[in-house]
């Protein structure tokens, strides 16, 4: 009897990630009979040549399954279950007014260089909680370089462990790396703070799609998740296939098309800078490591059910970043309308003493005055700032109109400026977190 060869397209349910494309191409390429295979992320499909005397359609979707997919039936891309939907999105914002709410909002994506007023670790915690797919993604790599060796030169506690020490930190730096390199990237294009605001106004778009994406609740933006040729991809696959390096196939890793990575990788580009967009994707690779340093032992007490909660939660928190990526980049743009927030005080006006309009205000964690001056009179703003009351947010403003950049210190602070002319001008914090409006009108 001779060969018949058919093709068939195959829509499959939990594709999370373009690298999900060359898992499943691996398995299908393993599978006797199969002659071609090619899957498709942004479709959620394979399409697959085979021998349908060797093989039937049913070993293949069984292959597929057993490589931790879902095989649908029907011939159209699965509509998403609205319920399911609905769910996700209520948890999304209930996330996103919660860390508000607790002023950790501004944690969750700090902007520029860090100091000792910043906190990041957001970041590890977005690590820890998309590290189950890097499991999936990565957990057969990881597992077979973790195997100890067996080196008669080596002995001791350490010579067991030192495979996935190696592994680990090879992804570790490569990951840094890349962060240092992206946001040096961002750092050339962004000049102004308007500019910086774009940047991270389309950085956040493209952040909170991809942690939609990895929810699986909208397929059909799957299109839009940015991604490294298909063919540099394979490059590396093959590359860490042939090498027997731990250290080697880590510091590739740091290269693959990985949905949370990338995500990552955007956020480091936004903070125009290279050493935060280093800080950034070493914290977030750290908060990787503890799971897949401890693969080898505990992978197979996590069952799919732990896995896929881990990683839905990891996607909300990868979507509330988009999000705060995107006020940041709202306010910092210029586009938004802050005269009226909710975080603004009441409105002070100016008294004039010594041909000096005097203002004072006291600073508050989560608020900045809204003030009213006269136009063509000098303004001299006098701040207190209590003991307590300067956070990582609000210890520095930005007011465009004036081009001032003003650094609080505990006590009074004093910003001068000359108001020429009539009209409502906004000014924020260097995050773009805290906002408020100073308003110019004639006598």
């Amino acid at each position: 009897m001779g060969n018949e060869l058919k093709t068939k397209r195959i829509h499959i349910g939990g594709m999370t990630c373009v690298n999900c494309e060359t898992k499943i191409e691996r398995k299908l390429h393993s599978t006797p009979g199969v002659k071609k295979a090619k899957a498709s992320y942004s479709f959620g499909t394979a399409t697959v040549t085979y021998d349908s005397d060797v093989v039937s359609l049913e070993n293949i979707a069984d292959a597929i399954e057993k490589s931790g997919y879902k095989v649908l039936t029907g011939n159209r891309q699965p509509r998403s279950d609205i319920s399911r939907v609905i769910g996700f999105l209520i948890i999304i914002a209930a996330v996103y007014m919660l860390l508000e709410q607790f002023g950790l909002l501004n944690m969750l994506a700090p902007s520029r260089l860090a100091d000792e007023r910043m906190g990041y670790g957001m970041l590890f915690v977005i690590g820890l909680a998309t590290s189950v797919h890097c499991i999936a993604m990565c957990g057969g790599i990881n597992l077979s370089q973790s195997i100890p060796r067996g080196d008669e030169n080596e002995d001791g506690k350490f010579a067991a462990f030192k495979p996935a020490f190696l592994y680990n930190a090879g992804r570790v730096f490569s990951y840094t790396a890349v962060g240092f390199t992206v946001g040096a990237l961002g750092s050339a294009i962004t000049f102004t703070n308007a500019m910086q605001g774009a940047l991270k106004l389309a950085a956040g778009v493209f952040v909170a799609i991809m942690g939609i994406n990895m929810l699986d609740i909208f397929p059909r933006l799957r299109v839009l998740n940015p991604g490294m040729p298909k063919f540099f991809a394979k490059k590396i696959n093959a590359e860490k296939g042939q090498s027997k390096s731990p250290l080697i196939v880590g510091l590739l890793n740091g290269f693959m098309p990985c949905g949370p990575l990338q995500a990552m990788q955007i956020y480091a580009l936004s903070t125009g800078n290279p050493f935060t967009g280093a800080l950034s994707m070493f914290l977030f690779s750290i908060g990787t490591v503890p799971l897949m340093f401890g693969l080898g032992a505990f992978g197979s007490l996590m069952g799919k059910k732990f896995a896929g909660k881990a990683m839905s939660a990891g996607a909300v928190l990868v979507v509330v970043l988009g999000l705060s990526m995107l006020q940041q980049g709202w306010s910092l743009s210029g586009f938004a309308d802050m005269s009226g927030s909710a975080g603004d005080v009441q409105n002070e006006s100016a008294v004039v003493e010594n041909e000096y309009q005097i203002i004072y205000s006291t600073l508050t964690g989560r608020n900045y005055p809204a003030i009213t001056v006269q136009a063509g009179t000098p303004v001299r703003w006098i701040i207190d700032a209590p003991q307590g009351s300067i956070n990582g947010c609000n210890y520095r403003i930005f007011i465009s109109e004036y081009d001032i950049e003003h650094t609080f210190e505990p006590g009074e602070n004093i910003i001068e400026f000359m108001p020429d002319n009539e009209g409502v001008f906004r000014y924020a914090c260097w995050m773009g977190m805290i906002r408020s409006a100073i308003t110019v009108v004639n006598n």
